[in-house]
């Protein structure tokens, strides 16, 4: 925490879990859960096998929902809302709020294809482009011996089949679902077949089904460890910029929202 700033107040989740708490950050709610902590909720989401819904928010994820009620409607209604980039854990540190570390979507979604090997839980993977989420799903079996990955879908099929993708993930009754169509659209897309679905997991995880096919290189460690794998990752793919354009009013925006509240 920045020094003379005293820390506010969180508040406590809506819902799932009492005493679970909350960050406001430009009017959204982000949970101030470590990964450890994260994993412990996913699990008991799986033990309830209640249909629930995980958000990976970064920075952008915040600016967009700025312009997008529906989206910010989602990220406040969402049964976990993980601070998923260094860009978020500082607006929480410098808003007063304690949460200690970032957790990244495809590092959740790492940890969540291990707890399934472990455990016996299946997963389905959708969306990234036609031969990504099958590359995906071989490379996780491969790494986590007893995962069952119980079928995968591209996300690049019409509007006009979103029923029939829906049904097809119902009959294969998966324990996780991974939804990789991009925010806010995959964000949209569980929240709209979340009760339909009845997954007890499901987490929408951007370009994470990219990396695990190998189609695309993480930073290295030492890189993501001092925060800048978002500078790598604008290396390799300069369209990006546009997501990496959005960091400065993010941070504008924070900025003024803190010293709003400490006057």
């Amino acid at each position: 925490m920045p020094l003379g700033r005293k820390a506010l107040k969180p508040k406590i989740s809506h819902h799932p879990y009492e005493g679970l708490a909350v960050a406001d950050v430009l009017g959204c709610n982000i949970h101030c859960v470590g990964m450890d902590e994260a994993l412990a909720i996913a699990e008991r989401f799986l033990s309830e096998r209640t249909p629930r819904h995980i958000v990976t928010a970064d920075a952008s994820a915040v600016v967009i929902a700025q312009r997008d009620e529906e989206f910010r409607s989602i990220l406040n209604t969402a049964d976990l809302v993980v601070p998923d980039s260094n860009g978020v854990v500082w607006a929480c540190r410098m808003l007063g709020y304690p949460v200690r570390e970032r957790v990244a979507g495809v590092d959740l979604m790492d940890r969540l294809c291990r707890l399934a090997a472990e455990r016996g839980f299946t997963a389905f993977f959708y969306g990234a482009a036609p031969g990504v989420a099958e590359a995906a799903a071989r490379n996780l079996e491969a790494a986590y011996p007893g995962l069952r990955v119980v079928g995968t879908m591209h996300g690049y099929a019409p509007d006009s089949e979103e029923s029939s993708i829906v049904a097809r993930i119902c009959a294969l009754r998966p324990d996780m679902l991974f939804v990789a169509l991009g925010i806010p659209r995959q964000e949209k897309w569980i929240h709209r077949n979340k009760q339909a679905l009845g997954v007890p997991l499901a987490m929408g995880v951007g370009g994470s089904l990219d990396c695990f096919s190998g189609r695309v290189k993480r930073a290295p460690v030492w890189l993501r460890e001092r925060g800048l794998e978002w500078a790598y990752r604008l290396a390799k793919d300069p369209r990006k910029f546009r997501k990496v354009a959005m960091l400065p009013n993010f941070a504008l925006m924070v900025l003024l929202q803190s010293v709003s509240r400490r006057r």
